[in-house]
């Protein structure tokens, strides 16, 4: 499933939204770095898509060729230790 980053409601959407795509609820732009599964507020430049350039503006309609909708609701957050730990609990058999 696909959410707005802006008003959370669910959108149907089959293909990659273009720059001048907007959310049919609140009038959001859709190919935002915020509506992207690489957008980590965490990570470098707040996008774990280390080839993508700098986009300044997260909650606006931009020109990146890595965009990818993500499916899932909500901020992305992701504990850099946490998912360390957990990668390396599955490469040694820990559970």
């Amino acid at each position: 499933m696909k959410y707005c980053f802006s008003c959370k409601k669910e959108l149907e959407i089959r293909e990659r939204p273009t720059r001048n795509d907007v959310c049919p609820f609140c009038g959001a732009d859709l190919k935002v770095c915020k509506n992207c599964r690489f957008y980590d507020e965490g990570a470098y430049n707040s996008c774990r898509e280390p080839r993508a350039e700098r986009v300044v503006e997260k909650n606006r309609a931009n020109f990146c060729d890595y965009f990818e909708f993500r499916d899932s609701q909500g901020d992305i957050k992701t504990d850099a230790a946490e998912e360390a730990r957990k990668r390396l609990d599955e490469l040694f058999g820990k559970k």
